[in-house]
């Protein structure tokens, strides 16, 4: 069967956060027919713990698209048989899809992997790539199979990680690139027009999970290595440093000298920025937030904070 148009290609997408409902609006504006939402199920926020729509089930609300939220998938997908789709379209859903769900569409299953496969398979290539220092990183359309990222690749978009980008923004160019992709690809994977390539298993590097413990901003990295680190942490979930047993937590910092005046995490006296002794340098913490506390920049910090001056982060 031939698709003639983008309207006759019907899709069930499966996604969570942000950065995979902003896919889901280009996917829709492309014409595409979204037959079917699949979520992790609403999250309790706030103190009042209200339970607040994931931010994919909000814009296939607002679209009038059937929304499905199965504690685990792997155990609950026999509502897809009631669903007559065409492909499986995913970014960023959350949980392991078991092969039932892969080989449910007519055509095929296919993701959106926010990294330039076969690198930083896994949880948090996004992140992963701030940490490590890299300049570019990218979008793969690829073939979901059981294995986890190991699919054919279709195509690849670049994006370039600029020295100031965060994991929050660097989302929001991920998210943009990948709905590029979708808008410029699933027609043609539909019709079988993109064989896809292999990837070479000598290539593959894992982007494992950040788990709250990798949140803990390791003191004794090279400082050019730490300021990439607490950028893959920013703005959420935010890295920290421990002073008189609170989180500190840092969503900016910046190189202030490649001096060493003092040991490693000693607070070093300024009016008004926050300096810390790092590895081969100087760090400014320029946005932070105690804990208990708002966020702010080092400056109002300060002003409000007293004898910081010769105590010591972990």
């Amino acid at each position: 069967m031939k698709f003639k148009t983008n309207k006759d290609v019907r899709i069930v997408y499966m996604g969570t956060p942000e950065i995979s409902a902003k896919v889901l609006e280009r996917v829709l504006q492309e014409g595409f027919s979204v037959v079917g939402v699949i979520s992790n199920e609403d999250k309790e926020v706030g103190r009042k713990r209200i339970k607040e729509p994931t931010p994919v089930k909000k814009v296939a609300l607002e679209h009038g698209v059937p929304v499905y939220q199965p504690h685990r998938i792997r155990l609950e997908h026999d509502f897809l048989n009631k669903i007559d789709f065409d492909v499986l379209l995913t970014m960023a859903y959350g949980q392991i899809v078991p092969e039932e769900v892969l080989q449910a569409p007519c055509v095929g299953a296919v993701n959106l992997h926010g990294s330039l496969l076969p690198e930083y398979r896994g949880a948090a290539p996004i992140q992963r790539a701030i940490m490590d220092g890299k300049s570019k990183t990218g979008v793969t359309l690829m073939e979901m199979v059981k294995e986890m990222d190991a699919g054919r690749m279709y195509d690849k978009l670049e994006v370039d990680i600029a020295p100031k980008d965060n994991y929050s923004s660097l989302q929001e160019k991920i998210s943009f690139a990948a709905g590029e992709l979708a808008a410029r690809d699933l027609l043609k994977y539909a019709n079988g027009e993109l064989p896809g390539v292999e990837q070479n298993p000598s290539d593959v590097t894992f982007a494992a999970k950040i788990l709250p413990e990798n949140e803990h901003i390791p003191l004794d990295l090279p400082i050019s290595s730490l300021l990439c680190y607490i950028r893959g942490l920013s703005l959420t979930p935010g890295g920290y440093f421990l002073i008189d047993g609170k989180k500190l937590k840092v969503f900016e910092a910046s190189l202030f000298s490649k001096e060493t005046r003092a040991p490693l995490g000693q607070i070093l006296p300024n009016r008004k920025k926050l300096l810390v002794q790092a590895s081969g340098g100087i760090l400014s913490l320029d946005l932070i937030q105690l804990e208990g506390k708002k966020v702010m920049d080092a400056c109002s910090f300060l002003n409000g904070a007293k004898g910081l001056e010769g105590k010591r982060l972990e």
